[in-house]
């Protein structure tokens, strides 16, 4: 299954540094079993990231973000993309922070998580490299389950139902 990464970055898309959490994020996706090969970098800017989401909702099944999900000035990314989402999905975000917290006390800070688009899973994660690994090493597996469950392969649910 096909997989958009999206590093949002001003320094990274404008060429001032090198993007090392989009090639992350291809990584662990690929090691999950998708095809993560298209890669774009936009900058922190609400009215274009909202603008490459939409297109890219209607092409590929899942759409991984880095970046922008802080509390800086610059970082917009959740106020961009969140008001897409036909469906959020809060245990994502949650269990990032919680589950990078003991390795990273500041992960408390971020404020990624994801949501559905149409047939689209959109994951908006940390811009460190490690933050991408971490978090996405956290939800890979709801990521393949969910996935399947939004193409129209089957029921999403969290678990077995008590008494079955």
């Amino acid at each position: 299954m096909k997989a958009a990464v999206i590093t949002i970055s001003d320094t990274r898309s404008a060429g001032r540094a090198a993007d090392e959490s989009g090639p992350a994020a291809q990584a662990a996706l690929n090691s999950l079993g998708f095809d993560a090969s298209h890669l774009v970098l936009v900058p922190d800017e609400a009215n274009e990231i909202r603008a490459l989401v939409q297109s890219l909702a209607g092409v590929f099944p899942l759409i991984v973000t880095s970046g922008g999900t802080g509390a800086g000035p610059r970082d917009v990314t959740p106020e961009a993309i969140s008001p897409l989402f036909d469906k959020a999905l809060p245990g994502f975000g949650e269990i990032m922070r919680i589950g990078s917290f003991e390795k990273t006390p500041m992960s408390i800070i971020s404020r990624g998580g994801a949501g559905v688009i149409g047939q689209c899973l959109v994951v908006m994660l940390p811009g460190s490299p490690r933050g991408v690994r971490e978090c996405l090493d956290l939800v890979g597996p709801a990521i393949k389950h969910l996935m399947k469950a939004i193409q129209g392969g089957g029921q999403c649910h969290a678990g077995p139902h008590p008494g079955s």
